[in-house]
């Protein structure tokens, strides 16, 4: 016998709908006796965007079973409001915010390294190996895919809205609260290692001989070994360092 529940999501979590369905109730036909985690993921809402869910006034977990008739809302992260008597879904936040991209989103990673957030990314990785290494190091999975957030072992993620890298890291230093965080250029963008300053006589045997005539401070990355000089492409990363610190706003301007 075939059984219905109304469900209405709330704020972000209607990107992820049809727009028939968008800030408002709407019908979900369901038989036998489904988790409400799967029901939400086959809506196709990933479990990583929730953090509350009510049923009929009370708040419940993944694991609970629909009935015929709920009345079922759900909520996002929530920013301003107290729901500490309430049952979290959401993992504790990460203490120390450190990311791994899918094979999509390489130039965001590039920029989110930029920016001085540890950044794992390589155009080979596979779906359970970006889950695997997540788990392992405490790291929140950025991607564009749905699918890989409803991993159940998931328990950190972040759908990115946009396709644009420059917006998406707009988005992730919004979702997570980073703008005060950053650290510009203390990162290499190529693999995430941390760079330092360097003599020059130490890589001066690396670097091209326009480039030894013409400057003279240097930074290496002691990961990959990569030299950086602020060359001719520095004014434009600098430029998107800028942009980024501009869109922080007074509250979030560190001391």
């Amino acid at each position: 016998m075939s059984n219905t529940c109304r469900f209405r999501f709330y704020e972000e979590l209607n990107d992820f709908l049809p727009s028939r369905k968008r800030k408002q109730q709407f019908e979900y036909g369901f038989s036998g006796k489904p988790s409400i985690k799967d029901a939400i993921e086959a809506i196709g809402v990933p479990h990583t965007e929730i953090d509350l869910i009510i049923v009929d006034g009370a708040s419940v977990g993944f694991d609970y079973r629909l009935r015929n008739n709920d009345v079922v809302s759900v909520y996002p992260m929530f920013e301003a409001l107290d729901i500490t008597p309430l049952l979290h879904l959401r993992e504790a936040p990460l203490r120390e915010p450190k990311f791994i991209c899918d094979v999509h989103l390489g130039t965001l990673a590039r920029l989110l390294r930029l920016a001085g957030f540890d950044t794992l990314y390589r155009n080979d990785y596979g779906d359970e190996l970006i889950v695997e290494i997540a788990l392992a190091e405490n790291r929140c999975i950025l991607t564009r895919d749905r699918g890989i957030l409803k991993r159940k072992a998931v328990t950190h993620g972040y759908c990115l809205r946009s396709t644009d890298p420059e917006q998406q890291i707009r988005e992730v230093l919004g979702r997570f609260d980073l703008y005060s965080s950053m650290k510009p250029f203390t990162l290499c963008i190529e693999c995430g290692g941390a760079i330092s300053r360097v003599d020059k006589a130490s890589v001066a045997s690396a670097l091209p001989e326009k480039t030894r005539e013409c400057y003279d401070e240097f930074f290496q990355c002691g990961r990959c070994g990569k030299v950086f000089w602020q060359g001719s492409h520095f004014p434009n990363l600098q430029k998107t360092i800028n942009a980024l610190m501009r869109d922080r706003g007074p509250g979030n301007v560190p001391p």
